[in-house]
């Protein structure tokens, strides 16, 4: 139910130099800069968490925000960035199927009009940042609110990065904490007082099923990264991240279903067994590596690649290939491909494949075994003079992009986002 939208900033580090006796240290960022973002996301597939791995994934979103960076003094720079993402799912208006009116056959194949089918993201993140007199180094602290109907995310962090070797090497580290809360929204047919003449099966429904009592999720990650120019066409770089992570890991509206328990529908929905139990804690240690080589005006080659491993049984590894085209002083064109392929958690059963005797157990298939494909085009316009200007603001660049997500369990997503960035003139 999450999307939320990941967004970086870049600072350069220019050295200072003397004149005459007189120093003069060019400022980190020369005025003002607001970033407009806009991305669009939709999907489809046939295995919703939501109905126990079978069912309509349908689901589209709508994000914005805005991103705006302010030079505080020659050294010091302010960020905010403040957002919105709206979606609407059909697979998450199945958390109350029975609520799309009486016309509408009850089916996980099929959307409710119910309260569930949308919800609205919002999130506000201030970053502040400051660079060394002789630019050498930049530390930077950071805060993190979201909130959605049923749940809440805060969260800050701090980092610190130094250039050594004439530039060349930069090294890094950085820290974050979350601290979430549920505001767990259960099935329909678990909760209190639940009753429909129209239930059919073996027997009378009567799941034997507990709410969570732990209804906070906390985060901490800890990263570490090293970039380093190899030589006047080539530069690397080599991340790693270690993620702890404890309390309610499970999705509560997730449902799944037994084989060793009786089944029964309300006409063609079956109702849950339970919902997903997974364990309490999480390790997640991702390993990255980047690697840029510059062919000459027109080509550079940027690749990716990461391996992924974490205590609940899965591995994962993730190549990537951009190739910028410079088709102009203004326009670059960005060609992309990205392949993914993960192992199945120690946790993860296909419906009806379960059985209640075991203590953890979820249906999403964001945990089984796939491979993903993922093919993109973007486009980025650049006018380093900012020559057109609205509301007293230069357009610097205009990055439009397009991505095509297939997955092996039958997902397809597709994605387009917009992003311009103005500076003060």
């Amino acid at each position: 139910m999450k999307f939320i939208i990941n967004l970086s900033f870049l600072l350069a580090c220019i050295s200072s130099f003397s004149q005459e006796d007189t120093s003069y240290k060019k400022r980190v960022l020369e005025t003002a800069e607001i970033d407009l973002l806009f991305s669009y996301y939709g999907q489809d597939g046939e295995n919703a968490a939501v109905t126990g791995g079978s069912g309509t994934e349908s689901l589209t979103d709508a994000t914005s925000a805005l991103v705006v960076s302010i030079p505080l003094n020659d050294d010091d720079v302010l960020t905010a960035d403040v957002g919105i993402s709206a979606y609407t799912s059909a697979s998450s208006s199945n958390v109350n199927p029975f609520d799309g009116g009486s016309d509408r056959t009850v089916s996980p194949f099929s959307a409710s009009s119910g309260a569930s089918q949308q919800d609205v993201l919002v999130h506000f993140n201030p970053s502040y940042a400051h660079s060394s007199d002789d630019r050498n180094s930049v530390t930077t602290a950071n805060a993190y609110v979201s909130s959605e109907y049923d749940y809440f995310s805060m969260g800050f962090g701090g980092g610190y990065s130094r250039l050594f070797n004439e530039k060349n090497t930069e090294v890094s580290l950085s820290g974050k904490v979350y601290l979430d809360k549920w505001n767990p929204q259960y099935p329909i047919e678990l909760r209190n007082g639940f009753f429909d003449s129209r239930i059919v099966g073996n027997g009378t429904y009567n799941p034997n099923f507990d709410a969570f009592t732990n209804e906070k999720r906390n985060s901490y990650s800890l990263s570490f990264g090293v970039s380093q120019i190899l030589g006047k066409k080539l530069q690397g770089a080599i991340f790693m991240e270690a993620v702890v992570q404890n309390g309610l890991l499970s999705t509560p509206f997730q449902r799944v279903y037994f084989e060793d328990t009786p089944t029964f529908f309300i006409e063609d929905f079956q109702l849950a067994d339970d919902v997903e139990r997974l364990p309490d804690t999480r390790f997640k240690l991702p390993v990255a590596g980047r690697l840029n080589y510059y062919l000459n005006d027109t080509f550079v080659l940027r690749s990716y690649y990461r391996f992924y491993y974490d205590d609940w049984g899965i591995t994962a590894h993730t190549a990537s290939l951009e190739v910028p085209i410079k088709i102009s002083n203004a326009f670059t064109l960005y060609p992309t491909y990205r392949f993914y392929t993960q192992t199945a958690a120690d946790y993860f059963y296909a419906k009806d494949v379960a059985l209640s005797s075991y203590d953890f157990y979820t249906s999403d298939y964001d945990l089984s075994k796939y491979q993903s494909h993922q093919f993109g085009m973007g486009l980025r316009y650049t006018d380093i003079f900012a020559k057109a200007s609205v509301l007293g603001f230069g357009l610097k660049n205009v990055n439009l992009r397009m991505n095509n997500y297939n997955r092996s369990d039958g997902l397809n997503a597709f994605i387009v986002s917009l992003g311009t960035t103005f500076v003060g003139i």
